[in-house]
């Protein structure tokens, strides 16, 4: 394979992992105390996790699954994948005591700079890190392929990666006031895909399968979905605007379902 495919379907990886830096940006346009700004990217991001899991990468597993182990088993291990991914993250909790927990919810007054938002960013980054890992897997084969498959899948996980940087940074600018954390954070974990693309170029690409891959996908949707039940919505709720938090799990549903709609 020519180095210049290898090198522009790096490229191309790198520009949809860095997208979560744009939605960072856009961030920053709200007032730090502006609570309602707050509960409404907490749904967002929410909408966002959920949507993806069930609409684009439990399907993507089913697909994968099903002509390797038939039917009947193939969705067997996609449904204890999915739930081992929740388990995953329940263990975590449990593990974790309650006063370092980023699951264990606390009120507004307790607002400090080491406070629960912070961690919430944390675990919204954590999260976003492992759905970006396979993402940019994704990105960097279909970019091996052809550029008319690549380019409508780069443009499609960078637009959605955008709702995801704001949902990043949105709680750390909250708790730390600081955008430079902020951004940080949303930067790091959109270089995920990027780190997806040369674990698949190094390591996976002799050895990854459709099974793998399946399971995989179905194990992190487990995770996101965990993250914004026992998380995401819980958070925004404690801020006091329930109709909000709705409206952006609604949006983040519709800005992810759209842009997967334009650009499949």
């Amino acid at each position: 394979m020519e180095v210049s495919t290898i090198l522009t379907a790096f490229i191309l990886t790198l520009l949809a992992g860095l997208s979560t830096g744009i939605g960072s940006l856009i961030a920053f346009v709200a007032n730090r105390t502006n609570k309602r700004f707050l509960c409404f990217s907490l749904g967002l991001s929410a909408g966002v996790m959920i949507y993806v899991s069930f609409m684009e990468m439990m399907p993507t597993a089913k697909e994968t699954l099903i002509p390797v182990f038939g039917e009947q088993i193939g969705i067997l291990y996609l449904l204890l994948a999915f739930l081992g991914g929740m388990g995953l993250i329940t263990l975590i909790d449990f593990l974790v005591p309650e006063s370092g927990n980023p699951h264990e919810m606390h009120g507004v007054e307790e607002m400090t700079q080491k406070d629960p938002l912070h961690r919430v960013g944390f675990v919204v980054a954590l999260s976003i890190a492992i759905h970006n890992f396979p993402e940019g897997i994704a990105t960097f084969t279909s970019a091996l392929s052809g550029m008319d498959v690549a380019i409508p899948i780069t443009i499609a996980i960078a637009i959605h990666n955008i709702p995801e940087g704001i949902a990043v940074s949105v709680p750390i600018y909250h708790a730390t006031g600081s955008k430079k954390k902020a951004f940080s954070y949303s930067f790091l974990s959109g270089l995920a895909e990027p780190a997806g693309a040369l674990i698949a170029y190094f390591f996976l690409m002799p050895y990854w399968t459709p099974a793998i891959n399946g399971l995989v996908l179905a194990a992190v949707s487990g995770i996101m979905v965990f993250i914004s039940l026992d998380e995401l919505l819980p958070s925004a709720e404690k801020y006091g605007e329930h109709h909000l938090s709705i409206a952006g799990l609604v949006a983040g549903m519709a800005i992810m379902g759209f842009s997967l709609f334009l650009f499949a």
